[in-house]
């Protein structure tokens, strides 16, 4: 058989295999919900060495609006122990390769481990709307997902594809309007500073009036965002909605141009194209850790991993910009790290696709279906970038995000500092946003008035 031949053979397969509807969880799996695994779909027992516990959920607490989150008993915890370059061999098995090449490069770089929580919790409505997706949900191909309502779409994920939807598809609210400040730090601790101002309405995850996706019909969220400052890229705004699938049924995003006073459509706010603002230091693609279309790679759920990842981030999330910062890395005082159970995902660039990413390692917790980690690699396999979120807890909503988020350059030596709120605003989920405000006729309006 021809060389040729045999890969128009193998790709044949390999596309039909994307095309085909995943299989949903089996009942005897999905009744496991509520009972050995949480009602998301995390082991409820803790690990056998002790070092991760048992969950227990944490009571909704607070205000929708004015109140950065906090947990004092958490934050007032002493470190159990510090990870070094002279130490890390000993834990190199619960490490990533991205912390592992920030420990061997910088002399003055640690992770201080704290004990573990696992007290994410969620609204009693999606832990319904999960069970009901279990047995009901499917996902075709990579990118759309069918027959899901509410809740996580995938809580007994049969691929890696599932996990990173699970991710995106996760409950934070109806609505939020929130300060997302960013920084771009060069190699001796300098830095620029940009001011977003985001307007999010949740559409699949929405207590008030849920969309439920379908194939081919998958608009799950909008969003708005306007960059503040620098002055030279103030009034740039951003719109997308947000949709499940590719090409004409997928995303429909638009950039409103301060300079031409008018809005176009903007299909470049897709994957690695830079955001506008931040210097080529994030892609559109990194935004939220992960976004947008998964088509160009492919899927494969390793597993769960034991890991030290970045956890209960309060204290980091308060901090003032000024003290975040140190050459080289974010300043290493005010993370902390926690061993948690992590979903392992790898993303393998598919032959004809084109991405500046190879190959991307995701690690996704496991009560919260949050991506707190991912390592980077370029087209020779190396270590390109590495990314980090600070995840947090958001007991005022039942939910749990990361704040801040970093990405780390490893090409440059520069950093990039994401979603940092401590010097602007706590995120107002009491937002309320009138029918018609996410289209690109009513952002024109309003820009130009």
């Amino acid at each position: 058989m021809g060389i040729k031949l045999k890969h128009l053979l193998v790709s044949t397969c390999v596309l039909l295999a994307s095309s085909a509807a995943m299989a949903k969880a089996a009942p005897d799996q999905a009744a496991r919900l509520g009972k050995d695994l949480t009602p998301v779909g995390a082991e409820k027992a803790g690990s056998k060495d002790g070092l991760i516990p048992a969950w227990e959920p944490g009571q909704k607490v607070g205000k929708l609006a004015g109140e950065y989150a906090s947990n004092p008993a958490v934050e007032a915890e002493p470190i159990k122990f510090t990870i070094t370059a002279a130490n890390m061999a000993q834990y190199a098995a619960n490490l990533s390769e991205g912390h592992k090449y920030l420990l061997k490069t910088f002399k003055d770089y640690k992770l201080n481990v704290y004990p573990s929580h696992r007290n994410v919790a969620w609204p009693d409505f999606i832990y319904k709307a999960t069970a009901k997706n279990a047995t009901d949900c499917e996902l075709s191909g990579t990118d759309d997902p069918d027959k899901c309502a509410l809740g996580f779409p995938y809580p007994i994920p049969q691929n890696g594809a599932e996990v990173i939807w699970n991710h995106r598809l996760k409950w934070r609210g109806n609505n939020v309007v929130r300060n997302n400040d960013q920084m771009i730090v060069d190699q001796n601790g300098h830095f620029q500073l940009a001011q977003l101002v985001e307007e999010v309405q949740f559409l699949y995850a929405n207590e008030k009036n849920p969309v439920p996706l379908e194939k081919g019909k998958g608009l799950f969220l909008y969003y708005l965002s306007k960059i503040m400052s620098p002055p030279r890229t103030a009034g740039t705004m951003i719109l997308v909605n947000e949709s499940g699938g590719t090409g004409a049924t997928g995303r429909a995003a638009w950039l409103y141009s301060p300079a031409l006073k008018r809005i176009r459509r903007a299909p470049a706010v897709c994957c690695d194209n830079p955001y506008e603002g931040t210097d080529g230091q994030q892609f559109y693609d990194q935004v939220d850790m992960f976004n947008g279309v998964l088509e160009r790679y492919s899927w494969k759920l390793v597993g769960k991993r034991d890991m030290i990842v970045p956890y209960d981030n309060y204290k980091i999330a308060r901090a003032k910009y000024k003290d975040l910062v140190a050459p080289g890395h974010v300043n290493q005082d005010l993370p902390r790290y926690e061993y948690h159970r992590v979903w392992v995902v790898e993303a393998t660039l598919r032959p004809g696709e084109r991405h500046t990413y190879a190959k991307r390692v995701f690690y996704v917790d496991e009560d919260s279906w949050d991506i707190v980690m991912v390592d980077c690699y370029d087209a020779q396999g190396g270590l390109f970038n590495f990314q980090e979120g600070m995840l947090t807890p958001q007991f005022n909503v039942l939910t749990a995000f990361t704040v801040p988020e970093v990405i780390y350059h490893f090409d440059s030596g520069r950093y990039f500092l994401t979603a940092l709120q401590a010097e602007g605003r706590p995120n107002n989920y009491a937002a309320e946003f009138p029918a018609g405000y996410f289209t690109d006729q009513a952002v024109q309006q309003r820009a130009t008035k």
